[in-house]
């Protein structure tokens, strides 16, 4: 752990400029939010400038500032450099001082942030002072090598039925929420955060969501959900709004994943939400197209796939040499039409380990989540799931998979057999069950039992349209008379044989009370 912190330091400490010797360019041209500046010969990729009106103080003096205007340099040229205003590009004129910080672009990070709002560059929004104890960290930096990491085997419980039995999301994956506009991704993200609160305190993780070139409305809204629902206690939001800078929505997601790797070094657990990357990359798109990057593909440059592949790599379990901590990342991509085969949204497929994906027909049947089972996948699969979930999840899949092809040919089909009526009746009841409402995540072993009953045919006395009314009937018998099996679930994170014969015969009362 020592050898880590030591290395971030020597980061930082390596592009220190020489001691004593303060080096300062001068503003050339600036528009768009990009300076060109003269001067600095002797700066580095990424590092962070100050942008100073005054010709006649240090340094020191001028970060004493109550609001000093940062710029980033992207651009090395033979004549200059190119630097991306970090704040209100007005305030930036042609000759104007510009003076080396040394850093390169770095975060305040600290336990103190968790229940605050801050913007890309670590500075608190929510009007709540300043984050104390704070200690720099660079946003970009190296992800870890395969010798580092250590197999993704312990669940991230999302609350979701359908998530957490078919497409399971372990801690340190990169699992990927995509859709059009208006289907739930933001919905499955937070509902997530809302879960980690049915998780034992000591392996709760930190939740961080990034939101990119949102309303601010819409960001308001999510921290007041969060803070009603108390989940504010172990999150903290980083907010990069549509009304900021380019510059804020590019480097959004690199300050969370920074936040995230904090609480990973220190052998947490962490997550961090992207919400939305496909916003990330028009901000980069403009940004290069400013700084005359050569465009290619839909006008994206060609470091595209580079920008959310060393991204989406810093999501990791780390072995327990290094502490054991994880961080996983839940990236959203909207898609235009349900066409995942665009540019971005093929680009985070391929770096991602699994998708959710989001279907527009679905949700305008009312399926909540409307997930895709055919083409949502988790390449860690099984190995992130509980014994428990794993032997009620087996059969979900592949049944509800049958049902939608079945369902496709009923529509030319008027007489059925009764096989395939009964398959389809118990296709639609599975698809009852696993529908869940907006902030209503389940805990893990409410989930585990509901799953049991439906696919061991609790729910067939039930008509197919009832089976939603029933699971929810279930979830409060549950609660009242079936508490000690919870309880055992929940401790024993497996279904043995002693329990199962408990809870079926607790699901036998229920249908026997239901049925008078």
């Amino acid at each position: 752990m020592e050898s880590i912190i030591k290395r971030i330091e020597k980061e930082i400490a390596d592009f220190a400029p020489t001691k004593g010797v303060e080096e300062t360019g001068i503003v050339r041209a600036t528009g768009d939010g990009i300076a060109e500046i003269d001067g600095l010969d002797n700066a580095v990729m990424t590092e962070m400038v100050l942008f100073d009106p005054s010709h006649d103080r240090t340094l020191e003096e001028a970060l004493k500032d109550a609001a000093p205007l940062y710029g980033l340099i992207l651009n090395l040229e033979e004549d200059g450099v190119r630097a991306a205003i970090l704040g209100d590009a007005t305030k930036v004129y042609e000759g104007m001082l510009v003076r080396r910080l040394g850093r390169l672009l770095s975060i305040p990070v600290s336990d103190s942030l968790i229940g605050r709002v801050v913007n890309p560059l670590g500075e608190p929004v929510d009007g709540k002072g300043p984050v104390a104890g704070t200690k720099f960290r660079p946003i970009e930096r190296e992800a870890y090598g395969v010798i580092d990491r250590a197999p993704v085997n312990v669940p991230l419980h999302t609350g979701i039925k359908a998530i957490d039995a078919m497409v399971p999301i372990g801690r340190g994956q990169r699992e990927l929420i995509i859709g059009d506009r208006g289907v739930g991704k933001t919905t499955i993200a937070i509902d997530t955060i809302l879960n980690q609160k049915n998780e034992p305190k000591e392996s709760r993780p930190i939740c961080i969501y990034v939101a990119i070139g949102q309303k601010e409305s819409k960001t308001a809204k999510i921290v007041a959900q969060l803070q009603e629902a108390g989940a504010m206690e172990y999150t903290i939001v980083v907010t990069a709004p549509a009304s900021s800078p380019a510059a804020y929505q590019f480097l959004a997601p690199f300050a969370g994943a920074a936040i995230g790797e904090h609480f990973m070094e220190q052998g947490k657990d962490g997550l961090v939400i992207y919400d939305d990357l496909s916003k990330q990359a028009v901000a980069y798109r403009q940004l290069s197209l400013l700084l005359r990057r050569p465009p290619g593909r839909e006008a994206y440059p060609g470091d595209i796939f580079y920008l959310h592949s060393r991204l989406l790599e810093r999501a990791a379990k780390l072995n327990k040499e290094l502490g054991g901590g994880s961080l996983t990342a839940l990236p959203i991509i909207e898609t235009q039409e349900g066409d995942v085969s665009a540019y971005i949204p093929t680009n985070v497929i391929s770096i991602t380990d699994g998708q959710i994906f989001l279907l527009t027909d679905l949700f305008n049947k009312g399926m909540r989540p409307a997930i895709d089972v055919g083409i949502s996948v988790s390449r860690v699969g099984s190995s992130a799931q509980t014994k428990a979930m794993k032997k009620v999840s087996g059969k979900i899949k592949l049944e509800l998979a049958q049902f939608r092809e079945l369902e496709a040919f009923m529509q030319f089909s008027s007489d059925l057999d009764e096989g395939t009526k009964k398959q389809i009746d118990s296709g639609r009841r599975m698809t009852e069950v696993l529908k869940q409402g907006n902030g209503a995540p389940l805990a893990f072993e409410m989930q585990a039992a509901v799953i049991f009953a439906a696919v061991n045919g609790y729910f067939d006395s039930f008509p197919p349209e009832g089976a939603s009314k029933a699971e929810k009937s279930l979830q409060d018998y549950l609660v009242r008379e079936g508490g000690d099996v919870l309880k055992t679930i929940r401790e024993k994170k497996e279904i043995g044989e002693e329990t199962e014969k408990t809870l079926r015969g607790v699901l036998e009362k229920f249908v026997e009370r239901s049925a008078k």
